[in-house]
This record gives C-alpha cells, sequence and structure tokens, in this order.
C-alpha cells in the first residue's frame, strides 16, 4: 500500500511531452510509480477528468522578508507553486550589519515596493552573515519549499557601507572581501548571486541602488570566485542602454564564472528594440558556448492603479494631494463632489519631457485599460481610457475619474508598462518561445501595492493553452514543461519538476476547464497591518508538498507548523 496514490488523471510530466491517463503513486516524500498503479494508497484522489502536473517552480521572487514570518508565501500557493527562489534582483537582507537594518529596508521598500513598516515589525533580524541568514529561514516553518540567493546590494552595503551607497567604485581589498562571502554564502547553500543595473530600481528616496554602477572588475571578480565553487548561477537585471558595452559587461560575468546566468527580457517603450537585441546575442553567446539565458514574463508587467493601491493618475495633482492618505469612502465623497471634480479636471500637469517612467505611468491614457474580473492581459487598443475619451469627445481624465469611481472607489485601472509596446502580446510570444530563454519575473512577495504577477503560472495556463483569441496559443505540454522541468534546472534543483519515479512528490492536480483567474484585491495583512495586492484563482483542486496534500482550491490545509513540509534547500540537488 503507498502512502498516497492519485487516480485517473490526465498527467502532464514536466518533461514536454504529450499527456497520458494514469495514475501517481507515493511514498513518503517521493514519487515512486507513474502510469497504472495496482497498489491503494493509504489516501486517494479522485484525478479524473483533471490534468495532473508537477508542482510549480518559481525562480523569480522576492519574499526574502515575507518567509520570515510567512510560511505559506501567498499568494504563490495560490497558483500551485511548492518551490520559489528569491535573493533577486541585487536586493535582500543579509549580509546585513546591525546598524544597516533600516537602509536595507528602505533600499527594499524603494525597489520593491513592500512597505516598510510591515518589514520592520516582521523581520526579526537574528542574523547578520547570509549563512545565519540562511539557518534562520531554515528554521522558520515553510509550507514549500525556499532556495536563496546572495543580494549584490546587501553584500556591497556591508562590505563597502556609505561608499556603497555613493555608488564609488570598490576597491581590490572590496573585491576580495565580497567574493570570499560569495564563496561562504554558497558553500553553505545559495543557489547564487544576483545584481541590478536598472535605473529603474532605486531606494525609497530615489536614490539608485548601490549595484548601478558597480565596474567590471567588481562584477567579474566575484563571478571568478563563485566560478571557483563549481556551483551556483548568477541572475541579474540590466537596462542595457549602452547595448555592446553593457552586453559585453554582462557576458563576461557568464564568461568568468562558467556557470548558468539569466537576466530580465523586458520590452521598454522608451526602447522597444533593445529586448530583441539582448536576445539575439544571447544566442550569439550559447552558440559560444557561454550558459546565458533570458528570463521572460508570460503576459504584460502590469501596474495596477486605482484609489486603493498605491497609484492612480491624479496622484500628483494639487486637488488630489489632501486626499492622498484620506480613507476610501472621503475620497468617493469627494471626487463625486462637483466642485472638487470639476477643480481636479481643470488642473494641468506640466509632465516630465524626458519621460520619465513615473509621469509615463499616470499620464499615458493610452496605456491604461478597465482590468476587469476575471482580468484581461491582452486588452485591445480600443478599449484604453484615451481611446474610449475620443470616441466620446471627452478628456481623458474624465474618462478615467469615472472609472476609478466604480465600484465604490474599488475600481482597478491595468497599466501594461513592459512588453506592449504594439497593443498586444505577440512580441511576448516570440520572448517565450525563443530557444534560451525561461519563464520567470513574477517577482511575487514584491510591488504590493502597484503589481500583483505573482499570478503568472496560472495566466500562462490559461491564457496562452486556452483562451487566447488576438493570436496564436502555445501547447500545453510545452508550458508546463517551462513551469517545472526547466526553471529547476536552471537553478540546479533536479530533484523536482518532474513526474518520474524518484522526484520530490510536488503534484498539482487541476481542473483545467474551471482554472480561472480573479481580479487582484487589496488586503491589509502584512505586519503592520501593511497594505499588498493578492489574487486567488479558482481550479488548483489540490497541491501536494512532498507527499502531503497541503492545499485544496489554492488554500491550506495543514496549518500547524510541525504539519508543513516546506523546507530550505541547501545547494543544487538530484534525485536520490
Amino acid at each position: 500500500m503507498h502512502d498516497l496514490v492519485i487516480r485517473g488523471g490526465l498527467i502532464y510530466d514536466g518533461n514536454g511531452g504529450e499527456p497520458f491517463e494514469g495514475d501517481v503513486a507515493i511514498d513518503g516524500d517521493r514519487i515512486v510509480a507513474v502510469g497504472e498503479v495496482a497498489a491503494s494508497g493509504r489516501e486517494e484522489i479522485d484525478a479524473r477528468g483533471q490534468i495532473v502536473t508537477p508542482g510549480f517552480v518559481d525562480i523569480h521572487t522576492h519574499f526574502d522578508g515575507q518567509v520570515t514570518w510567512d510560511p505559506f508565501l501567498t499568494p504563490s500557493t495560490f497558483h500551485g507553486v511548492t518551490t520559489v527562489v528569491m535573493g533577486n534582483c541585487g536586493v535582500g537582507f543579509a549580509p546585513c550589519a546591525p546598524e544597516r537594518h533600516d537602509w536595507l529596508i528602505q533600499l527594499m521598500e524603494g525597489v520593491e515596493d513592500i512597505p516598510g513598516t510591515a518589514l520592520a515589525e516582521g523581520i526579526k533580524w537574528n542574523w547578520e552573515s547570509f549563512p545565519e541568514y540562511m539557518t534562520a529561514v531554515e528554521r522558520s516553518p515553510l509550507a514549500i519549499d525556499v532556495g536563496l540567493q546572495v543580494p549584490h546590494g546587501a553584500l556591497r552595503a556591508y562590505v563597502m557601507g556609505e561608499r556603497a551607497a555613493r555608488l564609488e567604485p570598490a576597491n581590490p581589498q572590496d573585491v576580495e572581501r565580497m567574493s570570499a562571502m560569495v564563496v561562504e554564502a554558497i558553500e553553505a547553500g545559495a543557489l547564487g548571486f544576483s545584481t541590478s543595473r536598472t535605473e529603474k530600481h532605486r531606494d525609497r528616496a530615489g536614490n539608485h541602488t548601490p549595484t548601478f554602477k558597480a565596474e567590471q572588475e567588481e562584477l567579474w571578480g566575484i563571478a571568478r570566485a563563485l566560478g571557483g565553487t563549481g556551483r551556483g548561477v548568477i541572475q541579474l537585471i540590466a537596462d542595457f542602454w549602452d547595448f555592446d558595452a553593457e552586453f559585453g559587461l554582462v557576458r563576461g560575468m557568464a564568461e568568468a564564472s562558467g556557470r548558468p546566468l539569466s537576466l530580465t527580457i523586458e520590452q521598454d517603450d522608451r526602447h522597444p528594440e533593445i529586448w530583441s537585441n539582448v536576445l539575439d546575442r544571447i544566442s550569439q553567446a550559447q552558440a559560444d558556448g557561454v550558459n546565458m539565458r533570458g528570463q521572460v514574463p508570460p503576459r504584460p508587467t502590469g501596474v495596477i492603479q486605482g484609489l486603493t493601491v498605491t497609484l492612480n493618475p491624479f496622484l500628483v495633482h494639487e486637488t488630489f494631494r489632501p486626499l492622498r492618505n484620506a480613507p476610501l469612502e472621503e475620497k468617493v465623497r469627494a471626487l463625486r463632489d462637483p466642485t472638487v471634480r470639476e477643480k481636479l479636471l481643470a488642473e494641468k500637469i506640466d509632465w516630465d519631457p524626458q519621460g520619465k517612467i513615473g509621469h509615463f505611468l499616470l499620464s499615458a491614457f493610452h496605456k491604461m485599460f478597465p482590468l476587469g474580473d476575471p482580468p484581461n492581459y491582452e486588452p485591445h487598443p480600443d478599449d484604453s481610457v484615451a481611446a474610449r475619451a475620443a470616441r466620446e469627445g471627452r478628456q481623458p481624465e474624465e474618462v478615467v475619474l469615472d472609472l476609478l469611481l466604480e465600484k465604490d472607489g474599488h475600481n482597478l485601472i491595468y497599466f501594461p508598462i513592459m512588453n506592449y509596446t504594439e497593443g498586444n502580446l505577440d512580441d511576448v510570444r516570440r520572448m517565450m518561445t525563443h530557444p534560451h530563454t525561461l519563464f520567470g519575473l513574477s517577482d511575487a512577495g514584491a510591488h504590493c501595492g502597484a503589481l500583483c504577477d505573482a499570478s503568472f503560472p496560472t495566466s500562462t495556463l490559461t491564457h496562452w493553452a486556452r483562451d487566447r483569441n488576438r493570436g496564436e496559443g502555445l501547447e500545453l505540454p510545452w508550458l508546463i514543461h517551462g513551469l517545472t522541468r526547466k526553471t529547476a534546472a536552471q537553478v540546479g534543483l533536479n530533484d523536482r519538476g518532474l513526474l518520474a519515479p524518484g522526484y520530490v512528490a510536488d503534484v498539482n492536480v487541476i481542473d483545467f476547464d474551471r482554472l480561472q483567474l480573479h481580479a487582484p484585491e487589496v488586503v491589509h495583512d502584512l505586519p503592520a497591518k501593511g497594505r499588498r495586492l493578492i489574487q486567488k484563482a479558482d481550479g488548483y483542486t489540490v497541491t501536494v508538498k512532498s507527499g502531503v496534500v497541503a492545499f485544496r482550491e489554492g488554500e491550506a490545509v495543514l496549518r500547524e507548523p510541525g504539519q508543513l513540509k516546506g523546507k530550505l534547500l541547501r545547494g543544487a540537488r538530484g534525485i536520490a
């Protein structure tokens, strides 16, 4: 008799091949048989009429603070995710000297839009070094597995202090010390090292992230040291505006380390050709034997705007300023007042002529769409605020104000800031199907008041395999491979992402016909009653973690710390 048998589902095993009907047998935390299982299970799940997949592996999250207080790592666990990797984009909370706690919090608050008050109350800071942070995470109750990467921003600040914040170059002694600390972390089980070279990443005060101008000697020196361990990966984000020089610097990190490197691929309206050029250079690197890949999203990077979240198009208007921190009911009452409304709509803002991204977010009405429920992540340009205003002979500000006031102020506006230059997802499909890309960039755990992309796994399945009506879709077996085996292998987690004997028993049973995203919603469940966006879905019938039913319909079944089956993943691993 087996511990658990999943009966009669349509099995997508994670390899990308055609599905087949069968059973999955589990003993302990491992899969022991896939196909026809004659023996009974102490517990059985009827999966007939549903699909059975490996648990999803999300390699681009920012749960670095949340992992220390929330065992369930929502909203990722609402979407079939059973393994997450954090410490991306060069930001995190270790190593950290005691006097720099607040500094790291305000860096994370600025770069990843996580409320500083929540981080300050939730993080216990029972560590200083990165190995000590790993131990703190390991001792925390976890409902799913987590892997950690060394964030360059925290590392640089620990070694260089204020010189890091001032973007000064690292001297040889700095590089030597940072390299030694990365080696120490990798040997303790860190999965890799991450850094950021984008102007978009700024701290709460608007200062560049401390790694923004890190020079070749520093980056290649750390990469070389990591490579010397024979373990670990590199992850980064860069703008590539000085294209040849920047790509050469990044490729040099991959060459110096000899380790897998992945980097963010997004389409920026200001430079809409860069993403394609980067992918061409990645292809050339791969042809030259350099292991580089792009991390790509399955939909636009979408900023959520509204009266209940961080941004709305009237945020910098003088008439709105007194309402910024007012209760929602007060905002709605004031904005419905004809006198306030007339004054607000009469204001003209001198938007920055250089096209700063923040001003673009508040003024580009051709990129603003009603989100809807279920949400539409490939809206037609004719449905934008600007197009609707033109049809109705009104100013866009009037149209967007009416939208904001729907649902008593709870309505949300969708702004696809990246990956939507052409008003459709054809370019995203090109990114996804490139031979050297990975699915990533969910940023789960971050951008609490502006984005809700932790639901990427569900979008990947529903939009591309079933619902897309504005272009060609993608095959479900291939998509599931991209969410499971492919992402796991990128970071060296070769014991998961596949339904086969010997692999970790992380399994989703999904009612695919019923699989559906709900609209994002605002909750105040972070420490200090911090606000965040979450998004749920229907159709995740059961999620099994390490051989035990852990979630039903996305909600945790096991609640007590001793019942939870997640753990810290120390280093690369294969099947037993």
